[in-house]
C-alpha cells in the first residue's frame, strides 16, 4: 500500500458489502446504551453534522455509511450489557471489548483486522495543603480508544480525564478533524501526555519540599532528625503509580510514530513523534523521582541514626558526670567507724567542693570534645 494516500481516506464511508448493513441491528433492540453514552456525533469534512437532536449510535452509524464521514462515540464506565450493542455493530474484537468494560488495564496498543485498540492511563494531581503519611498525591483513570476507518469510540473510567473540552477544541479546528479518527487518537494521546507533564511538575514540588526538610539543619545548627519516613514512603508509592501509567506507554507511542498503519494518516503520524518524545521525557523524570526518593529515604534514616547516636553520647556524658558524686556519696554512705575527715569540721564543705570541681572539669572536657 502506498505511503502517500488521500487525507480523506480515513473518513470515507466503508466499502463493505450490502449485507453488512445488518450490523446495525443490535442497536435497534438495545435500549441500555443511552445511560453510558456521553456524546455521539457525526463529523464530515472536519465539521460536526448538526441534526437538531442527539443522535443515537445506530442513527449516527447509518448516516456515516450513507453519506460519509466518521462517528465519534464517547462512553463513561459502560457495563457489559450497555456496550454489547455498540461492540456488535462496529465489529469490535471480544478481547478488546472485555478489556474496555473491566478496565484496570496497562497502557497498550493492539491491532485487530479493521481497528486499533489503545489504552491510556490518565493521571490527575490531587491538591493538598500538607503532605502526610496518608496523602493521596496522584489519582488515575483510564481512556480506551477504538479507532476504525469510519468510527472512533472512547471508553472512559474514573472521575478524571473528561474529553468534553478536547472535543470542543477539535471541533474548532476543522482542518485537523477532517483527517479522520486518527486525528482524534493523536489529540487524546497528546492531551493525556500533557497531563503527565503537569503532574510531574507538581510532584517535583512535593519532592523538593521533603528534600528540603530532610537536609535542613536541626536545632542550634545540629544534625536534623529528618522527617516522618511514612511521608516519604507514601510519596514513593504515588510515584510508583505514576510510573505504571507512563512506562508502558513508551512502546505504543513509538509504534504509532514509526510504523506505518493503514488506519493512521501519514500526516498525523508525524505528530505522534512529538507525543512519543514527551512520554520519553516524562518517563525519565519519573525514574529520576524514584531514584531521588530512594536517596532521600536513605539520608533520612541515616540522619535519624546519627541523631540517636548523639542522644546516646549526651546520655553517656551526663552519666559520667553523675558518676563522681555518686561515687563520693557511696563511699561516705558506708557504715565504717573510722573514715577520713569524718569528724573534721570542714570535711563536708571540702568534699562537696572537690565533687563540684570534678564535675565541672568533666563537663568542660566533654563539652570541648562535642559530647555535650
Amino acid at each position: 500500500m502506498s505511503m502517500i494516500r488521500d487525507l480523506r481516506a480515513v473518513v470515507r464511508p466503508s466499502t463493505r458489502p450490502a449485507p453488512r448493513k445488518e450490523a446495525a441491528a443490535p442497536f435497534e433492540t438495545d435500549t441500555t446504551t443511552s445511560s453510558a453514552v456521553v456524546d455521539c456525533a457525526v463529523y464530515r469534512d472536519g465539521a460536526r453534522v448538526e441534526s437538531g437532536r442527539t443522535l443515537s449510535p445506530q442513527e449516527a452509524m447509518r448516516e456515516v455509511r450513507r453519506d460519509g464521514g466518521f462517528v465519534w462515540i464517547g462512553l463513561h464506565e459502560p457495563t457489559e450489557a450497555e456496550f454489547a450493542g455498540i461492540a456488535s455493530a462496529f465489529g469490535l474484537h471480544p478481547l478488546a471489548v472485555e478489556d474496555a468494560v473491566q478496565a484496570h488495564q496497562r497502557p497498550k496498543l493492539e491491532r485487530y483486522d479493521d481497528s486499533l485498540f489503545t489504552v491510556f492511563k490518565t493521571v490527575h494531581y490531587v491538591e493538598h495543603d500538607q503532605l502526610t503519611a496518608s496523602s493521596e498525591v496522584i489519582d488515575t483513570g483510564e481512556v480506551m480508544c477504538f479507532t476504525g476507518r469510519d468510527f472512533f469510540i472512547t471508553v472512559r473510567h474514573g472521575g478524571q480525564g473528561s474529553l468534553r473540552t478536547l472535543r470542543h477544541r477539535l471541533q474548532d479546528d476543522p482542518e485537523l478533524l477532517a483527517k479522520g479518527p486518527s486525528a482524534v487518537l493523536h489529540a487524546i494521546a497528546d492531551h493525556v501526555v500533557d497531563g503527565y507533564i503537569a503532574v510531574a511538575d507538581s510532584v517535583q514540588d512535593d519532592i523538593d519540599e521533603v528534600e528540603t526538610e530532610v537536609f535542613s539543619p536541626g536545632r542550634n545548627g545540629g544534625v536534623s532528625r529528618g522527617v516522618d519516613s511514612a511521608r516519604i514512603y507514601q510519596l514513593k508509592r504515588e510515584v510508583l503509580e505514576f510510573k505504571r501509567a507512563v512506562a508502558p506507554l513508551l512502546r505504543p507511542m513509538q509504534l504509532l510514530s514509526e510504523r506505518p498503519m493503514r488506519l493512521i494518516d501519514p500526516d498525523i503520524q508525524k505528530y505522534f513523534r512529538d507525543v512519543a518524545d514527551h512520554v520519553a521525557r516524562v518517563h525519565e523524570q519519573v525514574m529520576g523521582f524514584d531514584e531521588l526518593l530512594n536517596s532521600i529515604l536513605q539520608a533520612n534514616l541515616a540522619q535519624a541514626s546519627v541523631a540517636q547516636n548523639e542522644d546516646m553520647r549526651k546520655i553517656t556524658a551526663w552519666a559520667a558526670i553523675i558518676a563522681v558524686p555518686t561515687m563520693v556519696c557511696g563511699v561516705y554512705g558506708m557504715n565504717f567507724t573510722y573514715m577520713p575527715e569524718l569528724h573534721w569540721k570542714y570535711g563536708y564543705p571540702v568534699v562537696m567542693s572537690i565533687t563540684v570541681v570534678l564535675c565541672l572539669g568533666i563537663h568542660r572536657t566533654l563539652k570541648r570534645n562535642g559530647w555535650l
